[in-house]
């Protein structure tokens, strides 16, 4: 015979340390339950080199490792395995950020080796994530990059990058700054889902508001796109996006690499039981029976007809609503404040 002890789940309550150095501020309904634990990266260096045949840059800069945005589909998911954690939970609440980053860039401007090419932020994780409220660690990198005249481009999923729309004033009035604003879903409920942890679909699209209000060039990225969940958000995404001032748009289908398939199929059978198999045997339908398509040149595009029509569906509404291609980087502005005379471009 055995008993069974039936315990009440409670609420989890834990009050800030007094003595703890950084703590992270939420937007209502975006605190996860669980906290996050800190690690200092002691990199010794900030820009990362890309040599991927599918990315339009060459230079990436994330100033943190894991995000606690939380999105289910996260490609980036895997790159915390290189770091002895795991690709689920300790990609959300294990987040490693670099306390160095601004001097490190400032050095990596300072070699003769750079010459002003773009820097993309945000390649990674997500540059401006809770944590960032607190840190402030892109928006020194972002002073750096207008100090030195460097042309910039950011993609994110938070409100928070309005906070230092003055940096980007200064990015746009002296260099380059292009800023992504990424929305995969329309409906609230299946963001909060599959992308616990970010602002709601409408506050981005605010945020493409504010942005394009004060000059920044905003290209709506509505991805990934999720066939059986996220496809019939494309048009009113775009529709609320242009309305906002957005003047470009780009799409690409999810793509689950590694772990991140797990991730996403258990989150997906978890808040959509209903709907999971047909959503899992939709992107497969499009990755040729899988989940995931590694290939260059192959993994940013899907296949088949249902993939085809949705594709159709995006070009066909940007079209209609007047999306221009996204604007080329401006380049040739980059000067170190330390040459005022010029004189080591003789060199």
């Amino acid at each position: 015979m055995f008993s069974f002890l039936v315990l009440r789940r409670l609420p989890l309550v834990n009050p800030v340390n007094r003595f703890e150095r950084s703590v992270v501020e939420y937007d209502p309904g975006e605190r996860p339950e669980l906290g996050l634990t800190l690690y200092e990266d002691q990199t010794r260096s900030i820009l990362s080199k890309n040599d991927s045949p599918d990315l339009p840059f060459r230079f990436s800069l994330n100033a943190y490792r894991g995000c606690a945005h939380g999105c289910a589909y996260c490609y980036a998911r895997p790159s915390h395995e290189y770091l002895g954690f795991g690709a689920g939970a300790d990609f959300e609440r294990r987040i490693l950020y670099k306390p160095r980053a601004a001097a490190l860039l400032r050095e990596a401007f300072e070699r003769r080796s750079w010459s002003g090419e773009l820097v993309f932020i945000s390649a990674n994780t997500d540059a401006y994530q809770p944590l960032e409220r607190r840190l402030e660690l892109t928006r020194q990198c972002l002073l750096v990059c207008a100090e030195y005249k460097n042309p910039v481009h950011i993609i994110t999923r938070s409100s928070l990058i309005e906070r230092d729309l003055d940096v980007l004033g200064r990015l746009r009035d002296h260099a380059s700054i292009g800023v992504s604003v990424s929305v995969t879903f329309w409906d609230p409920a299946a963001a909060r889902a599959i992308e616990p942890y970010a602002p709601p679909p409408q506050r981005r699209i605010e945020t493409i508001r504010r942005l394009s209000a004060a000059g920044i060039a905003v290209t709506v990225h509505v991805a990934p796109v999720i066939p059986g969940l996220s496809d019939s958000d494309v048009i009113p995404i775009l529709e609320a996006a242009k309305d906002a001032g957005a003047v470009a748009a780009m799409s690409m289908p999810v793509r689950l690499p590694g772990a991140v398939a797990q991730v996403f199929s258990e989150r997906v059978r978890q808040a959509f039981p209903g709907r999971a198999e047909k959503i899992l045997a939709r992107i497969r339908e499009m990755r040729d029976g899988r989940l995931n398509e590694p290939a260059f040149h192959a993994r940013f595009a899907g296949k088949g007809t249902y993939a085809s029509t949705i594709d159709a569906v995006f070009l066909a509404t940007c079209k209609r609503l007047g999306f221009a291609a996204a604007p080329e980087p401006r380049l040739g502005t980059f000067t170190r404040p330390t040459d005022r005379g010029g004189q080591l471009r003789l060199f």
